[in-house]
């Protein structure tokens, strides 16, 4: 039976929980390690109604497929892989209320969501509480493991459906809310605050020179360290200083990370307009707003840091490009209102 068709008949099964799913999944899995690319393309509409319409327990069944599919070659940003993402925060919400529940009955923590299994215990202890609305918190708290895996590889390989998201904010809530109980939602709640197309205003303190930078796919503010470093150092009318080899920038934009792996040192501090460190293990949406523009101010090193190469989300490629390039008498205005080097 061609893919297609047996996409087609399990979402069939799923969104009316009819009993032959359960039949058809390792079916459909079993497929899936012989189709190509192309074929799992043609599939992944039928997913996406799937994903979108069936209970969350089938649901994330759908989601781990559409996930593996990505792994192995489907194109991420389509109507399954945004149907992933939207569902995440419906489900995160019903996992929420099922934990909310379950404490103010017990006083203690829920079943383990990855270990445990629902129960007719789980039922009696949070019915109470939530009414008609138990069954569906209660598939939802077990199923979200399986949509968050789904969701770490969708938006690690979907630049478009980051970039796109609505109510950013909210969903990073939600998730953020959710991490106590699942430690995969810290990736997940990470990678919703990636930023795609974001202009920052590079400022160095020695030479009073500026750049504009475009930065996308970046997991964390050390990458940003070492992609400012290739992109500013060594290139016509940027800074002096010993520019990482291309091997090495490599691994933070998208390439695979050699056996070892190498050891970056760090070539300056990076704080932000209010003078405050942009520390390497936060993210550039931390870095604040200063009428609408993410200022990083770079100050020379203070102490020797050294990390290993390599990108926290190794499926995401990251980008970096210099727009502008300012001389000192540009940035006056900008310099006026940033704090001298901390001591």
């Amino acid at each position: 039976m061609a893919l297609h068709q047996l996409a087609d008949q399990i979402v069939r099964a799923a969104v009316v929980e009819d009993r032959s799913f359960g039949d058809l999944l390792p079916q459909l899995m079993e497929a899936s390690q012989t189709a190509s690319p192309t074929e799992m393309n043609a599939a992944m509409p039928r997913l996406a109604d799937g994903i979108a319409e069936a209970p969350p327990n089938l649901g994330g069944w759908l989601a781990i497929v559409t996930g593996a599919w990505i792994e192995n070659g489907a194109d991420a940003e389509t109507a399954a892989g945004r149907a992933v993402v939207e569902r995440i925060t419906e489900v995160t919400s019903g996992a929420l209320a099922f934990a909310n529940a379950w404490e103010e009955a017990t006083g203690g923590k829920p079943p383990d969501m990855q270990d445990e299994q629902p129960s007719q215990q789980a039922v009696d202890t949070v019915a109470p509480k939530l009414g008609d609305g138990t069954v569906g918190a209660i598939m939802a708290w077990f199923a979200l493991p399986q949509y968050v895996m789904a969701g770490s590889t969708v938006l690690q390989n979907a630049p478009s459906i980051r970039a796109g998201l609505t109510d950013r904010d909210s969903r990073a809530l939600t998730a953020g809310q959710a991490v106590q109980y699942l430690g995969q939602m810290d990736h997940y709640h990470a990678l919703l605050r990636v930023l795609d197309g974001e202009r920052l205003l590079v400022l160095d303190r020695a030479s009073r020179k500026g750049w504009t930078v475009a930065i996308g796919g970046i997991g964390d503010n050390f990458q940003l360290h070492v992609l400012l470093a290739g992109a500013l150092i060594g290139r016509p009318g940027g800074l002096t200083g010993d520019r990482p080899a291309p091997e090495i920038l490599a691994c933070f934009l998208n390439a695979d990370v050699p056996p070892g792996p190498p050891v970056v040192s760090s070539p300056w501090n990076l704080v932000d307009a209010h003078g405050e460190w942009i520390w390497n293990e936060g993210v550039p949406a931390d870095i604040p707003l200063v009428n609408g523009t993410r200022v990083v101010v770079i100050d020379p090193p203070s102490y020797e840091r050294t990390f290993p190469a390599g990108r926290r989300f190794p499926m995401m490629a990251a980008s970096i490009r210099v727009e502008a390039a300012y001389l000192p008498e540009d940035l006056d205005n900008w310099w006026a209102h940033i704090p001298p080097a901390k001591r």
